[in-house]
């Protein structure tokens, strides 16, 4: 790692385990300042009443980040029954009440109906951009919000235990999905109102909770003896986010040609048929983002990685 006036030129991507009470942006800053990084960003906001995966990309993999917000996310919630708040959580006012209470087998037999593709109108306190504005912002000043129901898709919703005020569920989402949203509308669905008391994000794209590690403990290996060692083995590779799309191998020549921005032909009964998004490496480090068009392979985004 080079030292720079602006700070240490690093790439990987740190899986944090985000407290509750700390925003998404201020979790990467102190992110950023314990490593020294010169350049940081997250995959995904998460709430600040919420915990968990916040994968943090540093330097070049901040190019990957796209492929992770794409990916999957799991998340573990709390509804209380009863009320509705502006916010669909707890950190809102409450604008609608109820008495009732939806029984166990209730609960079970509504899920069917929010798993797949479904249509979400989004909370009003969203990061949603609405005429240039955040959606929260202008709920925050009292305007009333309106927005749009999206298209979204729930892989998985599973109901863990339930009590007569509370339950906890389990879901898997794609990208654009609100669990504050999910606990809104399924109260209304059981005839009562909801709210969001606890959510945890458990995993994003292939980031999990096993690869996770608190700002405490970073801030414990800051101080330490190891110091930037250390940290340093905290990270995984830039191309970690990139699991889940195909892999090329490319020769030497054919990789000079890709990082000086310019196409290179596949031929040979070995040549992908496929279309599409690849990573590619050349002698095991990856060089490129690239698109398979036609036959022709056409670099979208170069890696300046430490090569051996």
């Amino acid at each position: 790692m080079s030292r720079r006036k602006k700070g240490l030129d690093i790439s990987g991507w740190l899986v944090l385990d985000k407290p509750v009470g700390v925003t998404s942006t201020h979790a990467v800053s102190k992110s950023r300042w314990i490593f020294q990084a010169k350049k940081a960003g997250h995959a995904g906001t998460l709430d600040p009443l919420a915990s968990g995966i916040l994968p943090i990309a540093f330097g070049e993999a901040t190019k990957t980040v796209p492929f992770v917000m794409d990916g999957r996310k799991i998340y573990r919630f709390e509804v209380t029954w009863g009320g509705e708040t502006n916010t669909d959580d707890t950190e809102g006012e409450t604008v609608a009440t109820s008495d009732a209470r939806p029984s166990r087998e209730a609960i079970l037999a509504l899920l069917p109906s929010f798993r797949g593709v479904i249509e979400q109108v989004p909370p009003q306190f969203s990061a949603i951009k609405i005429d240039g504005q955040r959606a929260y912002d202008l709920a925050r000043d009292g305007e009333e919000v309106e927005l749009a129901a999206r298209t979204i898709e729930v892989h998985r919703l599973d109901l863990i235990e339930a009590d007569a005020d509370k339950a906890v569920f389990e879901a898997e989402t794609g990208k654009g999905a609100y669990v504050r949203a999910l606990a809104r509308d399924m109260g209304r669905a059981l005839g009562t109102r909801g709210h969001v008391t606890a959510l945890r994000r458990t995993a994003v794209g292939g980031f999990t909770e096993e690869d996770a590690i608190s700002l405490d403990e970073l801030e414990r290996l800051r101080q330490g003896a190891g110091g930037e060692q250390e940290l340093a083995e905290c990270l995984l590779p830039v191309e970690t986010a990139l699991d889940d799309i195909p892999a090329l191998a490319v020769s030497q020549a054919e990789a000079a040609r890709l990082l000086n921005g310019q196409p290179v032909l596949l031929r040979g009964r070995d040549a992908p048929t496929y279309q599409g998004s690849v990573s590619v490496t050349a002698g095991g480090a990856l060089i490129a983002l690239a698109e398979i068009e036609r036959g022709e392979l056409h670099p979208r985004r170069i890696f300046h990685l430490d090569r051996a």
